[in-house]
């Protein structure tokens, strides 16, 4: 079902309109421009206005994406990009709000935030973009390097089980889990707005390699391995998303996992507690600068 929140204000919206002043600066060649590419395209093809979208992120690579957009955002301490994403949805329900990070932002120092956010169904959509290697911190393992994988802090290769973000995802229950590539840019475009346009609490885990320092998981790894999901392939089904999930031989794109259930911001209205001008879109504008007053 669509967030009423959501609905296209303007439909002549293009990619460059979400242009931000400041260019990025990632590595020549590194996923995260797909990512972004994908993001804006779906953006546009949403009709959301800038005005009505904010981004939140922690610390890495991926996590510098609000600065690189022509929107609200706020850049966040390591780990944290979900619950700024919360705070943001909670005080302002009419925004469209993603959260976005990397493997290690969210699922090393942050993965305690993932199923609480999980649970509570809250319309956001968390974007994590997975170069299973710390690329910002020049390549040290990460939660979901492969075990073998030699890094700088593994030298002779990781002893550690990876973590599988999907996998996590289903089981935390959250109602909408996908997976898409990169390099796929059509396939990953649709993942996102499928997620935005989902009410309630969406994953898209990415796979986006880095060229500097992801030995062993860049674009000619993942390249032969990603196939779209089986046909027969039912997001209903929770087992079926959990099993497939877990193959490495084929990684699986697509979504994996959708369901329905009741939003966060929907349920505080129900019961009377979230009635207010903030929810209302037509109400008066709140007076900041008396609340600024009031409680300095």
């Amino acid at each position: 079902m669509s967030s009423p929140a959501k609905t296209a204000e303007k439909t002549s919206l293009t990619p460059a309109d979400y242009k931000g002043r400041v260019k990025p600066i990632w590595c020549p060649g590194c996923g995260d421009f797909g990512v972004l590419n994908a993001i804006t395209r779906s953006l546009a093809a949403l009709g959301i206005e800038p005005r009505r979208l904010a981004l939140a992120s922690g610390i890495g690579c991926s996590s510098r994406i609000p600065g690189f957009v022509n929107c609200y955002g706020f850049h966040g301490a390591h780990g944290r990009a979900l619950p700024v994403a919360v705070g943001i949805k909670l005080a302002n329900p009419r925004l469209t709000v993603l959260a976005l990070g990397g493997d290690g932002d969210g699922l090393s120092i942050g993965i305690g935030h993932f199923p609480h956010v999980a649970r509570r169904n809250l319309d956001i959509t968390y974007i994590m973009m997975d170069n299973r290697i710390y690329g910002l911190t020049k390549g040290q393992t990460s939660p979901t390097t492969l075990e073998g994988r030699r890094t700088k802090t593994s030298p002779a290769g990781a002893l550690e089980q990876p973590l599988n973000p999907v996998e996590l995802a289903v089981i935390f229950n959250a109602t909408y889990v996908a997976r898409g590539y990169s390099a796929n840019l059509k396939e990953l475009q649709d993942l996102i707005t499928r997620g935005i346009q989902h009410r309630g609490f969406s994953m898209v885990h990415v796979l986006s390699p880095c060229v500097t320092f992801g030995k062993g998981s860049g674009f000619d790894y993942f390249g032969p391995r990603t196939k779209p999901l089986p046909d027969d392939h039912d997001p209903r089904d929770r087992q079926q998303a959990l099993l497939r999930s877990a193959v490495e031989e084929t990684i699986y794109t697509g979504v994996f996992y959708e369901t329905e259930r009741a939003e966060y911001v929907e349920q505080i209205q129900a019961i009377g507690s979230g009635v207010g001008r903030e929810l209302d879109e037509d109400g008066p504008r709140i007076e900041v600068d008396r609340l600024i007053q009031r409680f300095s």
